[in-house]
């Protein structure tokens, strides 16, 4: 194995987390808006929007992603293994992601196949772009420390991705739109797909592969897979992955009902009046029409305006959590800290079970206390997958970075799968109606118990897990060490 064991620029930390805003502009858009979009832009029945995302989910996501990862574990090229993979797949990403938030004029089977094939082929190039991407991080530095720094470069990309997306995407929609909700999605999603091409070319440019492969190294795989299943963190990390992504689509997929349908509008009116924000709105829309800028004005709707400024509240928070988590790391190990913060988050989202559609100010306290103690552990689940593929490469000399992350992805698409198709499932289940202004009482505390409970359950089943991960603070110093060692020595031995 050779590599230079070396710090890592701020540029080339930031080149990579480019990477991750543009996958997350859409990534983040699928979490929290799929199934809104398919039931109440584009008109499918929740039924039919849940078999397609989770039929597509799994095709395009779990079954693909592995083999996206074997291909990536063999590609050699001068730019590297996974480099490449990221370069040549952002066009087409970017087009996938276009038409599959495209609503063409069809008839209801027109409409389903439409939607089935335009999201298929976005789960398809979605795992060819991002799990080489996420792979690259293990490749970069094999020095832990440098991986939780990289990773909260990547992450607070993710959160700028993130605040784009829940506070701006929507009243965006409706402003690019000029209240067509269907070419308002259009003609952000354009916008998303030019940026997230010029970033992935950014990332591509700016970092370089530098743990690589013994070039004796040789690996069926067969055995590549037989280590997976024999390397105990990573079943518990890939287990984790899809309880996590379950959550986050769960939540982020069911808060746009909760706001609409749950929440007392007057009181989310006087909560954004006395808070501030109505005032804010009214210079900011002054503002633009002093400029000239006359139909860029933020919508009148308080359920729109209140579920940008949670969401906005929320993704602060967790960008000062984020800035906790190696500190907390440093001292107390990724295992231990990832756990307990991820345990607590989850106390904050269980909690909206408990307050009342009045209970405004409480529920924003939640947002608040959620959105920090989640932010801690957000650059720890890939970093804890990268000590993975250390701790697999430990103790059986072969390293298979690709395939390691392919699994974490196929995790990544199945939690996402799963939540988001529970989101849509448990509408119909509820017996939500798009076209209805008013739901019955069944359908509200449907919704409510998704944003909570539902939502809730497989976070705190994740933080569990992680009883039973290995890799603590000790074992990360000697893994690290005897690799390093392992690697110095392939370095100054002839002839390699």
């Amino acid at each position: 194995m050779n590599v230079r064991v070396e710090k890592i620029s701020v540029m080339e930390k930031v080149g990579y987390s480019l990477g991750d805003l543009a996958a997350n502009l859409i990534f983040q858009t699928l979490v929290t808006f799929i199934a809104f979009f398919y039931t109440d832009v584009y008109g499918l029945p929740p039924a039919q929007a849940s078999m397609v995302t989770g039929v597509c989910g799994i095709l395009g996501g779990v079954i693909f992603a592995p083999v996206v990862g074997v291909l990536a574990d063999r590609t050699n090229t001068r730019w590297g293994k996974f480099r490449p993979w990221v370069l040549f797949t952002s066009i087409p990403f970017g087009l996938g992601a276009l038409l599959s938030f495209t609503t063409p004029d069809l008839d209801p089977s027109g409409k389903l196949i439409y939607a089935f094939v335009t999201y298929l082929a976005l789960m398809m190039l979605y795992s060819a772009n991002n799990l080489p991407y996420s792979a690259l991080s293990g490749v970069i530095t094999g020095n832990m420390g440098e991986r939780v720094s990289l990773s909260s470069y990547r992450f607070v990309a993710v959160m700028v991705a993130q605040f784009i997306i829940q506070v701006l995407l929507l009243p965006l929609v409706l402003i690019l739109g000029d209240g067509d909700k269907a070419e308002g999605f259009k003609q952000v999603m354009t916008i998303f797909a030019v940026i997230g091409v010029v970033c992935f070319i950014i990332t591509f440019l700016t970092t370089k592969e530098r743990v690589t492969p013994n070039v004796e190294q040789k690996s069926t795989i067969k055995e590549d897979l037989g280590d997976l299943f024999k390397n105990i963190p990573w079943v518990i990390m890939l287990l984790a992955t899809i309880l996590v992504f379950m959550m986050l689509s769960l939540k982020s997929g069911t808060l746009i009902y909760y706001f609409e349908n749950y929440l007392n509008e007057a009181e989310l009116a006087r909560f954004l009046d006395e808070s501030g924000f109505n005032g804010f709105i009214a210079s900011l829309n002054a503002g633009l029409q002093n400029v000239g800028l006359t139909k860029f004005r933020w919508p009148e709707d308080a359920p729109t305006s209140a579920f940008s400024l949670f969401n906005g509240i929320g993704i602060i928070l967790m960008i000062i959590g984020i800035g906790f988590s190696k500190p907390l790391t440093n001292r107390f190990g990724k295992r231990n800290v990832f756990g307990w913060a991820l345990a607590v988050s989850m106390l904050f989202i269980l909690v909206l079970y408990f307050l009342s559609p009045e209970s405004i100010g409480l529920v924003f306290l939640s947002q608040v206390l959620h959105g920090f103690s989640y932010g801690i552990t957000i650059p720890l689940l890939w970093a804890m997958i990268a000590d993975v593929a250390d701790y697999s490469e430990w103790k059986n000399n072969r390293r298979a970075t690709g395939i390691i992350f392919s699994a974490m992805i196929l995790g990544l698409k199945l939690g996402l799968t799963l939540g988001g198709s529970l989101v849509s499932a448990l509408l119909a289940v509820y017996g939500y109606q798009a076209a209805t202004a008013v739901q019955s009482q069944e359908t509200i505390d449907g919704i409510l118990l998704a944003v909570s409970l539902f939502a809730s359950l497989p976070g705190f089943l994740a933080a569990g897990l992680l009883v039973f991960y290995k890799i603590d603070k000790n074992m990360e110093q000697q893994i690290e060490s005897d690799l390093d060692g392992r690697r110095n020595e392939a370095i100054e031995a002839p002839g390699i």
